[in-house]
């Protein structure tokens, strides 16, 4: 990226309109800028130095632009010793992990883990399963009037043989067809009625292989991102471990893990209901939204989206995030198990990683903080202050 271009990002930064997309650019930017910059050999206060290296590269930004940049420094650095990703997206680290090639290569983590990929079992209505990964492309199974095909670009799709209404069958007829992703994998599947479903690692999505009757009602555990073909005679329905989200037709996230403390139904276009069974409440949510569901508590705040579903473009965002819930995420990912030697930190980290990098250097930007570290045993990942 140019200085004109990091410039116009920052810019756009700055007015609250940058895309997750930019904000990665402008993190990559920083520490291609940063790791150009001498380290000083003496101890420093990894602020004092943090704040020297980006000094320096104001240096080169044209004067019109430096004032508001130099005021963003200030707030950001009171808040740096604790999250390496702040305000301009921009990773800040301590002195000793001073963003280096060099550096990182003297602390390499042994051993190393391949990410996830388009990993699935699909199991039919009669119990049988396929293992997607290695079926071939075009027609894999006939359920009825219902083709079950595997597309080119690693797709599950139901074609229903009276159309693609996904109302070719009677009631008395549907079969019931169950998608499950293993740790490590992620999934897309087409439904009858043409709404798309990305499944996460460690999912599990179970469906009609045709929509019949008055609604069209799915069950999800696990992780999805899902967009929903227009009906408004059918609502679509999602039960996910005591809640019920109804749409008509939209863009939506659930994660609904068993192991997380509470469901997130965060809505990115269009409108839902979501309901928390047991409490006997509802919220309808707007865009931007997200609703947060547990035993106790059902409450709606306002989230940034894009970090929200950055899982489907193939990036790790966090924000503010403890370790357990990063470890957690990077667990179901790399097929790992996870074990902490003595108290996990109680640290809050935040910032954004390419999910098909192998796991080490997801490890090693975490590591970089100086907070945390991490030793690889074959599967399983040790983590120490």
């Amino acid at each position: 990226m140019t200085r004109e271009q990091a410039q116009e990002l920052l810019t756009k930064y700055q007015l609250g309109k940058c895309t997750s997309e930019e904000k990665i650019l402008l993190d990559r930017w920083y520490l291609n800028e940063a790791a150009k910059q001498p380290v000083p050999d003496a101890p420093h206060d990894p602020l004092k130095e943090e704040q020297l290296i980006w000094n320096r590269i104001l240096q080169e930004i044209p004067a019109d632009h430096k004032v508001r940049y130099l005021k963003k420094w200030h707030s950001i650095a009171a808040a740096a010793a604790v999250l390496f990703f702040l305000s301009f997206g921009i990773y800040f680290l301590s002195k000793k992990a001073v963003v280096t090639n060099k550096l990182v290569k003297n602390q390499p983590l042994k051993n190393d883990i391949s990410p996830g990929g388009n990993k699935a079992i699909l199991t039919l209505a009669n119990g049988s399963q396929i293992i997607l990964t290695g079926a071939k492309n075009g027609t894999i199974a006939q359920q009825g009037l219902v083709a079950v095909d595997k597309t080119a670009d690693g797709q599950i799709v139901y074609n229903n043989g009276q159309g693609s209404s996904g109302l070719g069958e009677t009631a008395d007829k549907v079969a019931m067809n169950t998608m499950t992703t293993p740790r490590g994998g992620q999934y897309w599947v087409v439904l009858p009625d043409g709404s798309r479903v990305l499944l996460n690692a460690a999912s599990s999505l179970t469906y009609p292989t045709s929509f019949s009757g008055n609604e069209r009602k799915v069950e999800l555990t696990g992780e999805a991102y899902f967009e929903v073909a227009h009906n408004a005679a059918k609502p679509f329905k999602v039960s996910s471990n005591g809640q019920t989200v109804e749409v008509l037709g939209t863009h939506f996230n659930i994660n609904a893990y068993k192991d997380e403390p509470a469901i997130k139904t965060t809505l990115l276009e269009g409108k839902v209901k979501v309901t928390a069974n047991a409490l006997n409440k509802a919220h309808f949510l707007q865009p931007g939204q997200q609703s947060v569901f547990n035993a106790q508590t059902f409450a709606v705040n306002q989230v940034e989206t894009d970090g929200v579903v950055a899982w489907t473009n193939g990036q790790f965002v966090f924000e503010g995030d403890n370790i357990q819930y990063i470890m957690r995420t990077v667990s179901r990912w790399y097929d790992v198990d996870i074990t902490y030697n003595g108290t996990a930190p109680d640290d809050i980290f935040g910032g954004s990683v390419s999910r098909f990098n192998n796991i080490s250097e997801v490890l090693k930007i975490l590591q970089l903080t100086g907070k945390v570290h991490f030793k690889i045993e074959g599967r399983k990942i040790i983590v120490s202050k």
